[in-house]
C-alpha cells in the first residue's frame, strides 16, 4: 500500500493504521471484544476508585496511590482504544500527523506517571513495614501529594521530550503503521531521516524513567523481605507478604511488557507480535489491576460490595 506522499517524496501529513486485523470478516468480532474490554476496564477501575472514596478503612496512603493508579489506568486505555474502535466502525484507517504525536504524548505521560506511582507504593510499603513508628509522619498527606505531583512533573518532561524529538524527524516515504495506535518504535521505522539519536534518547531516558524506579522498588522490597523474615509468627509473615504480593504482581507485569516493547529497538524488525505487546500494555495491564488488587483483599472486596449495594460503611 503506497501513499501519494511516497510516490512524490513530499512530507507525510497523515498515517495509515492497519489495526489489529486486516480481514473485514474479523473486524466486528475485534470491535466487540475490545469494546467489552474497554467497558470492563473503565468500570473496574472506577469501582476501585469509588470504593476507596466511600470506605473509611481505605483512607490510607497505599489506597490513595491505588486510587490515582486507577485513574491512570482509565486514561491509558482511553488514549488508544476508543480511537481504534472508531476506526473499526468508520473503516477509516488514516490518522493525522498531529493526532499521532498527540497520542504519543498522552500515552507516555500517563504510563510515566504509572511508573513513578508504583515506586511510591513500594516506598509506602517499606515505611509501613520497616519504619512503622515514623510511618504516619513520613507518609503524611502532604508527602503523598508531593509524590504524586513529582510523578506528573517528571512524566510530563519525559513525554514532552520524546514528542518534541519525534517532531524533528522527517516522514517523506511510507506512511503505513502496522499497529492499532501510534507509538515511538513504529514511527521510527517510517522516518526517512536518521533515528539513531532518537533511539539513544529513548534508551537513555527510558533507563532513567524505568531503571531508577525499578532499582528503588527492588531496594524497598529487599528491606521489606529482610524485615518480614525477622517476624517469628508464621501468620505475621503471611500477612506482611500478602500486603505486598498484589503490588509486586502489577510491577512485574508492567515492567516486563514495557521492557520488551521499548528496550529492544534496532535489534528486531517490528512485526505482528508487537501488536500483542501493545494489547498487553494498553488493555491487559489496566484491566488486570482492579482484579489483582481486589482478589485477595477483604477490605476492598467489602467496600466494593457496599458500593454496588448502595450501602455506607459503619466504620
Amino acid at each position: 500500500m503506497l501513499s501519494e506522499s511516497e510516490a512524490n517524496g513530499t512530507a507525510v501529513t497523515e498515517f495509515i493504521l492497519l489495526g489489529l486485523v486486516e480481514t473485514p470478516e474479523f473486524q466486528p468480532l475485534v470491535f466487540l471484544l475490545f469494546l467489552v474490554a474497554y467497558m470492563f476496564t473503565v468500570g473496574g477501575n472506577l469501582s476501585i476508585l469509588a470504593a476507596i472514596l466511600v470506605e473509611p478503612k481505605l483512607h490510607t496512603p497505599m489506597y490513595f496511590f491505588l486510587g490515582n493508579l486507577s485513574v491512570l489506568d482509565v486514561g491509558c486505555i482511553t488514549v488508544t482504544i476508543p480511537s481504534m474502535l472508531s476506526h473499526l466502525l468508520s473503516h477509516k484507517l488514516t490518522v493525522p500527523y498531529e493526532a499521532c504525536l498527540t497520542q504519543i504524548f498522552f500515552f507516555h505521560l500517563l504510563v510515566g506517571v504509572d511508573c513513578f506511582l508504583l515506586t511510591a507504593m513500594a516506598y509506602d510499603r517499606f515505611l509501613a513495614i520497616c519504619r512503622p513508628l515514623t510511618y504516619s509522619s513520613r507518609m503524611s498527606q502532604a508527602v503523598q501529594r508531593i509524590l504524586v505531583a513529582l510523578s506528573w512533573v517528571c512524566s510530563f518532561s519525559n513525554a514532552l521530550t520524546h514528542t518534541v524529538a519525534m517532531s524533528t524527524l522527517s516522514f517523506c516515504g511510507p506512511n503505513v503503521i502496522n499497529h492499532f495506535y501510534c507509538d515511538l518504535p513504529q514511527l521510527y521505522q517510517l522516518s526517512c531521516s536518521s533515528t539513531q539519536l532518537n533511539e539513544l534518547l529513548l534508551f537513555a531516558v527510558g533507563f532513567i524513567m524505568a531503571g531508577t524506579p525499578m532499582a528503588l522498588i527492588a531496594t524497598s522490597y529487599a528491606f521489606v523481605a529482610a524485615a518480614v523474615l525477622r517476624i517469628r509468627s508464621v501468620e505475621g509473615r503471611k500477612k506482611a507478604f500478602s500486603t505486598c504480593g498484589s503490588h509486586l504482581t502489577v510491577v512485574a507485569i508492567f515492567y516486563g511488557s514495557g521492557i520488551f516493547n521499548y528496550m529492544r529497538l534496532g535489534s528486531v524488525k517490528l512485526s505482528d507480535k508487537d501488536k500483542a505487546i501493545g494489547i498487553f500494555n494498553t488493555v491487559i495491564n489496566p484491566m488486570l489491576n482492579p482484579i489483582i488488587y481486589s482478589l485477595r483483599n477483604p477490605d476492598v472486596q467489602g467496600a466494593l460490595r457496599r458500593v454496588f449495594m448502595g450501602r455506607r460503611s459503619l466504620a
